[in-house]
């Protein structure tokens, strides 16, 4: 989600760009091995009316500035992957591989409680912004996945739009976020859920 200087689009988004830069200078990344979680594809995101998707290497950690309403919870054994578009629209994957189901099911529901305050906790460090969200429910894949939205508007005019979700696969979990300028009306709800079922899907 690429981002001004703050809300939705500063913390997701700065790390699309750089990751933008980083895509043109480093080789493809080799395929993953057979135990390994695999990836969103660009073209399994939301489509874009007027670009294409296009993704930076898959990377062992967390990400780097770290997302915004889940990043705290992150571990270092993440892995994560940046797409993005050539129009302010920024999308990224993030996949913990726990030592077991239980901890994979403890970790799915810590970001899902981060997120659902996420809001609250938005406002509360930076008063110039106003942030609505809403949950779009349970998606049936796996072990479940569930999708969020979140709008942020800052005093000084800007208004953008995240769409995330939080998805289980046995001890596995990954995290889909979407983002662009605008509101509610623009997020492509229904694509992000077929995304966010392929994601799930591929994780082994």
């Amino acid at each position: 989600m690429q981002v001004r200087t703050r809300g939705i689009r500063t913390t997701v988004a700065a790390l699309a760009a750089a990751a933008g830069v980083a895509a043109a200078a480093v080789p493809a990344a080799a395929a993953p091995a057979a135990d390994t979680p695999r990836f969103l594809e660009p073209a399994e995101l939301p489509p874009h009316p007027t670009s294409p998707w296009y993704a930076g290497p898959v990377t062992a950690g967390q990400p780097d500035p770290l997302p915004v309403c889940v990043g705290e919870a992150l571990p270092s054994i993440a892995s994560h992957r940046s797409y993005w578009t050539e129009y302010d629209t920024n999308a990224q994957q993030i996949t913990v591989v726990e030592r077991d189901v239980q901890r994979a099911k403890d970790f799915a529901a810590l970001l899902r409680k981060d997120i659902a305050g996420c809001a609250k906790k938005l406002m509360e460090q930076d008063p110039d912004i106003t942030a609505t969200q809403k949950s779009y429910g349970r998606l049936n894949v796996e072990e479940g996945a569930h999708v969020y939205g979140l709008h942020t508007a800052s005093e000084w005019g800007s208004s953008d739009i995240g769409l995330f979700s939080v998805g289980r696969d046995g001890r596995t979990v990954t995290v889909v976020l979407w983002g662009q300028m605008g509101n509610f009306q623009h997020a492509q709800v229904s694509d992000f859920k077929a995304t966010t079922v392929t994601a799930v899907n591929k994780l082994y």
